[in-house]
């Protein structure tokens, strides 16, 4: 089980270990270890990922480590040249759209984003500039295997079949986990809070016109904790990587140290200042100010979720009704249940749950629902809500009346195993794929076929 897993869990550290390794470039004398096509695969790739994996803790023999993160990385390059083979194409809005999802549950592990902007010592856009290829290539990989995997099915036989060929002490411990549901309240900005932020930018804007250090005011008064303390500046960034807005009026800019009007985002008020352009790409500092929701309008938000719990308590109202009726989150269409990010379902392991959502519900009752609790949506925005736990499991060993479901998956990802691995076998085969000496002593999980120097 833990082989099995090896291979996706370093597929997903290459996009965390991206932004590393210009650092690591700079200690290590490169050199190209494997050559998948004319995709080469560099040691400081290998070198990255195995710090990142000991850095997250993971333990184990140094050289196996590096052979699966080497295996994983040769795997890739196969499955891209495979995609260029197929035509296979990734639109800048996949890219971009995944690299939000990204970024916003990165920041969701770490806190904040100015503490996930700490620990890799670079700005958000910094991050998000350099996540971008690698998250392309992964993109375009994943399509390439989705194909060769697209008419693998299980039928319930061979669920059956899979789950009674295992040993009984392989069979794995299901976790506690938990369905929880949410109903949001987000109270609407006021036109007077509006015009207050603006205003207030506007005031320092006419202070840059009269002379006054852009910079320093970015330092002073700007609301976005990854550029403030660098004055504001973003980094170089190129079209299809910013709201819209604040892209048009950046690129709008001529000449260095231009200064826009005030523009408007789904984050607030922005003013931009141009400090360079390269081609495709521009450079600004921006200062930015949050529209902030009233404090009457919070109590109110509030009150209205304490109201609503009220009538689900006393089952005048279903909470799946109550969301769908009053809530202003998305997942309203889904009965109000939070889904998990990792597997897309309802089902929530205690290490998905934010802390502060796991100190309530590990206080409460199944069928119970809390009281009103402040909330930070994922764009920043004040609100409040209130959780509902649906369900609650306990740990224990996995059974087909239990967890047909989770059986199932099971089996089609053993499934889909085995189709891979015969597909590496014969398409390395023709592939031409030459491996250099670090790595010649490896014990592969696939049967390679390498071409000879």
């Amino acid at each position: 089980m833990v082989k099995r897993m090896l291979m996706p869990v370093l597929m997903i550290m290459l996009i965390v270990s991206a932004v590393q390794v210009n650092a690591q470039n700079e200690k290590v004398i490169d050199e190209i270890v494997a050559l998948v096509g004319s995709h080469p695969v560099y040691w400081s790739d290998v070198e990255a990922q195995f710090s990142q994996a000991k850095a997250q803790g993971v333990t184990g023999d140094p050289v196996k480590l590096r052979c699966g993160i080497f295996e994983s990385l040769v795997f890739q390059k196969l499955l891209v040249y495979q995609a260029e083979i197929d035509s296979l194409v990734v639109s800048d809005d996949q890219v971009n759209s995944e690299l939000e999802r990204r970024l916003r549950y990165y920041i969701q592990q770490f806190g904040s984003q100015q503490k996930l902007e700490e620990f890799y010592d670079k700005s958000l856009e910094e991050f998000k500039n350099e996540l971008r290829e690698p998250l392309r290539l992964e993109i375009l990989s994943q399509q390439a295997q989705a194909k060769i995997v697209e008419n693998v099915k299980m039928t319930p036989n061979e669920t059956k079949e899979y789950f009674t060929n295992l040993k009984k002490d392989s069979i794995p411990i299901v976790p506690t986990e938990y369905e929880i549901g949410q109903i949001v309240k987000t109270p609407v900005v006021g036109p007077s809070q509006l015009k207050d932020s603006r205003d207030k930018l506007n005031t320092l804007r006419n202070r840059v016109l009269k002379g006054e250090k852009f910079s320093t005011l970015a330092v002073l008064y700007s609301e976005d904790p990854g550029s403030a303390a660098k004055g504001g500046e973003l980094g170089l960034f190129s079209r299809g990587s910013m709201a819209p807005e604040f892209e048009s009026a950046a690129f709008s800019l001529k000449n260095k140290n231009d200064i826009s009007e005030i523009i408007k985002t789904k984050f607030g008020y922005h003013l931009l200042q141009l400090l360079e352009r390269k081609g495709d790409f521009v450079n600004v500092r921006h200062i930015l100010i949050i529209p902030k929701v009233s404090p009457d309008d919070l109590v109110a938000a509030a009150s209205k979720l304490d109201s609503i719990a009220d009538k689900v308590r006393a089952d005048s109202l279903t909470f799946a009704r109550a969301a769908m009726l009053y809530s202003d989150d998305p997942g309203k269409v889904n009965g109000g249940l939070i889904q998990s990010q990792a597997s897309g379902t309802t089902s929530l392991a205690a290490d998905e749950l934010d802390p502060k959502v796991f100190f309530i519900i590990d206080k409460m009752k199944v069928g119970e629902i809390s009281g009103s609790v402040p909330y930070t949506t994922e764009d920043g925005t004040q609100a409040y809500r209130v959780l509902y736990l649906k369900t609650r499991t306990e740990p224990h060993t996995a059974n087909m009346k239990d967890d047909y479901n989770k059986i199932q998956d099971w089996a089609l990802a053993n499934k889909k195993e085995k189709v891979t691995a015969k597909w590496v076998e014969t398409k390395s085969k023709t592939a031409y794929i030459r491996l250099g000496d670090k790595f010649q002593s490896c014990d592969f999980r696939y049967k390679w076929t390498f071409t000879e120097k």
